[in-house]
């Protein structure tokens, strides 16, 4: 048989229809069994696993059916010892079941970081120093002396502390600085509309403390926190308002714009929030 006759032949037609079945068979439990190993559509969201304890943490990994693996730990006040300070993904992410889910625990131990030398700095150097150094800073206290805004003790706890002495990271220092012999006043900076973080900042370079501030009901979860900004100042900020080196100034933050306008009613409003909730609802 010639190969142009086998190829017009019967056998050639049933053989070519029996391979294109075969193959698209093939095709097909390939598909289903891919499907079936990438559990395609399964996909769930990851739970949040800050601030939990490892037993909370293998629950809740359990009954999401995922995994997970502790590569990592940090020290961090925002979390008690051994509790998940950071994940990787992040809650709300998406993933496979039993997927491994990365976390890093607040360290048992804390760090320890060396008391740097402020005496005799300018505020603004000394400041900058606290927070390179892995400390936070604390009040601005003022007193009588020849200097104006320069260090002349630094506090731990109220108690005076030396260059070198050991402290755990995120102390608070306050610093006592020199307001010179005269009762000095500065402007009321204005600070609405500014977020948590740069107001605090621009309230202690005016020489100023961040006195409480309060979240209002828009907070509802931590992510809120770090796009609240500020709707009302207590002392309010006008041209010629000013304040005694050393001043509390209190802060109420939201995440609604619509309470950035400063009218009457909104004050109104916000000084009926009784002294006690205030203290209820003031983050430190």
């Amino acid at each position: 048989m010639s190969l142009k006759e086998f190829l017009l032949s019967k056998q050639f037609f049933k053989n070519l229809g029996l391979s294109v079945i075969i193959v698209v068979g093939a095709i097909m439990l390939l598909l289903i069994w891919l499907n079936f190993y990438t559990r395609h559509g399964q996909a769930r969201p990851v739970p949040d696993f800050f601030g939990l304890t490892m037993e909370q943490t293998a629950k809740l990994a359990k009954k999401n059916k995922l995994n997970f693996q502790v590569i990592d730990s940090v020290y961090t006040n925002l979390v008690p010892s051994g509790c998940v300070a950071e994940q990787n993904p992040k809650p709300g992410f998406k993933v496979k079941k039993w997927r491994n889910i990365v976390l890093t625990i607040n360290a048992f131990n804390p760090e320890m970081v060396a008391m740097p030398d402020l005496i005799d700095l300018p505020k603004r150097q000394a400041l900058a120093l606290i927070e390179s150094s892995g400390l936070e800073i604390g009040l601005l206290k003022y007193k009588p002396d020849l200097s104006i805004d320069v260090v002349i003790d630094q506090q731990h706890n109220g108690k005076s502390i030396a260059v070198g002495d050991s402290l755990q990271k995120g102390s608070i220092v306050d610093l006592i600085l020199g307001k010179g012999l005269s009762n000095q006043r500065n402007p009321v900076p204005d600070l609405m509309g500014m977020g948590l973080e740069p107001a605090k900042n621009k309230i202690l370079n005016a020489s100023f403390n961040l006195g409480a501030y309060v979240y209002d009901n828009t907070i509802l979860k931590s992510d809120d926190t770090l796009n609240a900004f500020v709707y009302k100042q207590n002392p309010e900020f006008s041209e010629d308002a000013t304040l005694q080196l050393g001043s509390a100034i209190y802060l109420w933050l939201t995440i609604d714009s619509a309470k950035v306008v400063t009218d009457s009613t909104t004050i109104i409003i916000s000084d009926t929030i009784p002294k006690s909730e205030l203290a209820n609802r003031t983050f430190n």
